[in-house]
């Protein structure tokens, strides 16, 4: 009977808490897995990702995202906390490439902060008008504000700015609407925002399972997503970003984002490991 390794982070954490950020069970050497069991030890941890380490010929290691529902090209959160756990494994150091579905993506740490470099981003307009991203979202027409985008740096997501942070704190997102706006890969997700002061946004991510509309503690691909965004709006590089997110679902987490002069696009976060154990098959 097999022993398969795995360690539980948190990723984006708020001021390093223990219980803050984004939660990720990552499994250390997944070879022996086919998709249908990877699928299925996502479904059992039921976090929003659960990742696996395989062996890679072209970087550092090889990492397959699987949500509870489907497999995943790419997401922030995941590739951040795989990172570390490379690092810790010795198959890397502070400076390594993960192999994604969506490509090599390069990963650097400082200590606890890690940085991830985003694909280049593609842009296309959203064929909703504003009436209808506000029933989505619970909201009136006039919270929405300008150029709501779908962008991809890694995984396609609608990027919808909002006018108030205000807007951000009464979004109530309605499911039937929601399901009715979805990305190139069929899949309806929505990241909104808003500045609370200079250099600092407030965000919330909204995505469905089932026949219900779940929110995300912290979402990196969605915050490289708001770089592929602000690429796309034109705004005078570079620029930073704090990014608070997760206040509604009880798990406070803190993303940095910054666009290059160069136009590289670079989602940062804090990680901790929170425990380890082994899964039995």
């Amino acid at each position: 009977m097999p022993s398969l390794p795995f360690r539980i982070l948190n990723v984006f954490t708020r001021n390093q808490g223990t219980l803050t950020g984004n939660p990720l069970c990552v499994f250390e050497n997944a070879a022996s897995l086919d998709s249908t069991t990877m699928q299925a030890l996502a479904r059992q941890f039921n976090l929003s990702e659960t990742t696996f380490i395989l062996p890679s010929s072209r970087a550092n290691a090889h990492v397959r995202i699987f949500t509870p529902d489907y497999e995943m090209p790419f997401a922030g959160h995941p590739t951040l906390g795989t990172a570390f756990v490379c690092r810790a494994l010795q198959l890397g150091g502070d400076d390594l490439t993960l192999e994604m579905q969506a490509g090599i993506i390069p990963v650097k740490a400082q200590g606890a902060r890690w940085t991830l470099q985003a694909n280049a981003p593609t842009a296309r307009p959203v064929d909703a008008q504003p009436e209808a991203l506000a029933a989505m979202l619970g909201l009136q027409p006039s919270d929405i504000g300008a150029n709501p985008s779908w962008i991809k740096a890694g995984k396609e997501q609608l990027i919808i700015p909002l006018n108030s942070e205000d807007a951000v704190r009464r979004a109530r997102p309605d499911s039937a609407a929601f399901a009715a706006i979805k990305s190139e890969d069929g899949h309806s997700m929505a990241y909104i925002f808003a500045q609370t002061a200079p250099g600092r946004l407030l965000s919330r991510f909204f995505f469905p399972s089932g026949s219900a509309i779940l929110e995300d503690p912290a979402t990196g691909s969605a915050t490289a997503n708001l770089g592929g965004w602000l690429l796309a709006q034109q705004r005078e590089l570079p620029l930073s970003y704090e990014i608070s997110q997760g206040e509604y679902v009880g798990r406070p987490s803190t993303l940095y984002l910054s666009v290059s002069a160069d136009r590289r696009i670079l989602v940062s976060g804090d990680v901790i490991e929170l425990g380890r154990g082994a899964v039995q098959l």
